[in-house]
């Protein structure tokens, strides 16, 4: 599953968020993602993926973040 679509339906369906808000360059904290919520999305990434994530995991700032660290995971 493609990172953007991942997080624009947990923003949909956790916050309310039109998933058209959700670009590369948007901000965890100005989707209202708070890092609770930011280990929720990395947890459901690893269930519909089943690729496993390190616990020293970088934490991202952005969307766009998010997609290369879990690219160079998904080598």
């Amino acid at each position: 599953m493609e990172t953007l679509t991942l997080v624009r339906e947990f923003a949909r369906d956790r916050l309310g968020i039109e998933p058209e808000r959700v670009t590369p360059e948007t901000d965890f904290r100005g989707l209202g993602i708070d890092s609770f919520m930011l280990l929720e999305l990395l947890f459901d990434f690893e269930d519909k993926t089943g690729t496993p994530l390190p616990r020293d995991l970088p934490t991202p700032r952005t969307v766009g973040e998010l997609n290369a660290i879990l690219t160079r995971l998904r080598g």
